[in-house]
């Protein structure tokens, strides 16, 4: 009866939070060989090394930045990856694009693979939004943002991503000038942007 109500606690968890760690049922008390039990019973599937969903979860295409904030919830998802969220890019990223602070530890994961790129002081606080994705609270940069974090991370990502990313936003109006403006001040690429925002005016 006992084992019955832990069961049925880690299911309702996974019901709830969409993504599961062990840590998330050991503080309630719940041994992790009740997840281990319950994913060899097929109850619970394993995306990711230490993750874990209900079979019949109803993911989105972008389970993946989920998975990637329960690995990281510090971490802020950017540039190609916060592209596609945003539906700015034809590019279909193969990791998880992630900013987190300079000093900040890197989580290992081979599911999702992540990317990361360090951001420090108010290129990593400013723009940043929080989107449920699979019911997982998911840090995402705002479009606007994104866009000029593709310019200064050209070397990256390439100058051809970061023009369509400027121009598919312009298109979808997601974007205005002074907020061009004021995030290129904010990551210091004015200069490297300067003939790119007067071109189209």
């Amino acid at each position: 009866m006992a084992s019955q109500s832990k069961t049925e606690q880690i299911l309702t968890i996974a019901r709830e939070a969409g993504i599961i760690r062990p840590r998330d049922v050991a503080a309630l008390g719940i041994p992790r060989i009740y997840l281990r039990r319950l994913h060899r019973q097929g109850r619970l599937l394993q995306p990711g090394r230490g993750l874990y969903i209900l079979p019949d979860a109803d993911l989105t295409e972008h389970h993946s930045l989920a998975a990637a904030a329960k690995r990281a919830p510090r971490a802020v998802v950017c540039l190609l990856s916060a592209l596609r969220f945003h539906g700015l890019t034809t590019q279909l990223p193969s990791q998880v694009w992630l900013a987190l602070g300079p000093k900040a530890r890197a989580p290992r994961s081979e599911a999702p693979r992540l990317r990361i790129i360090r951001m420090s002081g108010r290129s990593l606080t400013a723009g940043v939004e929080e989107h449920r994705v699979d019911s997982v609270a998911v840090k995402i940069f705002n479009p606007v943002k994104t866009v000029v974090d593709c310019f200064k991370y050209r070397n990256k990502i390439g100058l051809d991503v970061a023009l369509e990313a400027l121009r598919d936003a312009r298109r979808q109006r997601r974007i205005r000038m002074d907020e061009l403006w004021r995030y290129a001040e904010i990551c210091r690429v004015t200069r490297v942007m300067r003939p790119y925002l007067e071109s189209l005016g």
